[in-house]
């Protein structure tokens, strides 16, 4: 593919594989994610005090907002509404942003995550097979997104019913520390376009194989696994994806078309992935055609994973081109962590 060697050279140029990472830095996450809850949905708001209590986190850093708790897409305006008044809520030390709804995932053109992360931007956009504005916290070795780089990267805590939500945060909470011996699935489709991201391969084995057991896997069925930590394909829906066991940290994607329409896709939503037991997920909500820089990077996410940034810097970091892409998870999960550091 043309954009192969495009991507293999940033990777490179920007330090992968470097000694070194931000994971460490965070002095204390429970007061550097602000939690966007929707007064509107009584879902939400469960979420959202739920996580609170878990997370410890602030009150002053529960940032409430209203709007239609219907809509899978806000339009411009609306958005510009609700972005001003968290813009004014959000205390300054804050980092990122956790969302306590499944829906809406989508502003306009963009992902819901992503127009919280850097405001809206047509630039982040696109009809057809077009390039979109880079991801300025790209691989970085950054903790502290908002203070080095102006962005305050977003994860949706999202599902469809609150045991869902209790679930996917108890998992969060249990992987911190951890330092799980699970194994990264890589996943080698015959689904030639989905099936892109399987040219990096070879370059994850070399440098990551040392840190944590690698098996790619030739076909698109991974079934009866009891110790995935990641996964990765390209299919449109993944088939035997409930026989897995997922550690409690643990993460999966298919690159397809439409995952990120959490609620009502034609292809498998990315919600099915935090249903069989993943802590965090990754789809796009508009056509993005098969450009692997619009979906995380596996080599890129582990490496920072592993490495002990949080599960909402490490996948942001992965995604070269990310204003179509919903990441989706418990943000302030860190299996790799370490406990003088928090």
């Amino acid at each position: 593919m043309k954009y192969k060697w495009l991507l293999i050279i940033i990777l490179w140029g920007m330090g992968w594989g470097l000694s070194g990472c931000g994971g460490g830095e965070i002095k204390n996450k429970n007061t550097e994610l602000g939690i966007i809850v929707n007064k509107s949905d009584p879902l939400s708001v469960k979420i959202a005090k739920y996580y609170q209590k878990k997370r410890k986190i602030p009150d002053k850093y529960l940032i409430e907002v209203n709007f239609d708790p219907n809509k899978t897409t806000l339009s411009m305006e609306e958005f510009e509404r609700i972005k001003t008044e968290v813009d004014r809520l959000t205390p300054p030390d804050v980092q990122g942003y956790g969302l306590t709804w499944a829906k809406p995932y989508r502003v306009d053109c963009m992902s819901i995550t992503s127009a919280f992360a850097m405001g809206f931007d047509q630039h982040h956009c696109a009809k057809g097979c077009v390039a979109t504005q880079a991801n300025p916290y790209f691989n970085s070795k950054s903790s502290r997104p908002y203070s080095d780089f102006g962005i305050r990267p977003t994860m949706a805590i999202a599902a469809r019913s609150f045991e869902e939500a209790k679930a996917l945060i108890d998992r969060g909470v249990a992987s911190d520390n951890s330092h799980p011996q699970g194994t990264a699935y890589l996943m080698n489709t015959e689904d030639k376009a989905r099936n892109v991201r399987s040219a990096f391969y070879p370059m994850i084995m070399e440098k990551l194989a040392s840190k944590i057991p690698i098996k790619i896997i030739k076909g698109e069925i991974l079934k009866d696994k009891k110790d995935i930590l990641f996964y990765f394909t390209g299919v449109a829906k993944v088939k035997e994806l409930e026989t897995n066991t997922f550690l409690p940290g643990g993460l999966g994607d298919h690159l397809t078309s439409f995952g990120g329409k959490l609620t009502d896709s034609g292809q498998m939503s990315s919600l099915e992935w935090l249903k069989a037991g993943a802590t965090g997920s990754y789809g796009t909500v508009v056509e993005p055609c098969n450009f692997p820089q619009k979906f995380p990077q596996p080599g890129v996410v582990m490496y920072h994973y592993l490495q002990g940034d949080n599960l909402l810097n490490a996948y942001w970091k992965s995604v070269a081109w990310v204003g179509q892409g919903i990441f989706i998870g418990e943000p302030l999960a860190r299996p790799f962590g370490k406990s003088n550091h928090e």
